[in-house]
């Protein structure tokens, strides 16, 4: 299954509520893609152990 929360405008709780499905759920992947303020980790505090480079063709 794959649940997106998007919307347009700023300051309506995505954040809050993506990241509160991903840990509801038993299993999941959390990706954000806010290109201005991504701030999932904020809640997550995840332990980075790898950084990979990332780039758009173009």
């Amino acid at each position: 299954m794959v649940i997106s929360v998007a919307s347009g405008k700023g300051g309506t709780g995505k954040t809050t509520m993506a990241v509160s499905l991903a840990l509801s759920a038993e299993r999941a992947q959390y990706l954000d893609c806010d290109v201005e303020e991504p701030d999932g980790q904020i809640f997550l505090k995840p332990e980075i152990t790898e950084r990979l480079p990332v780039s758009v063709p173009g």
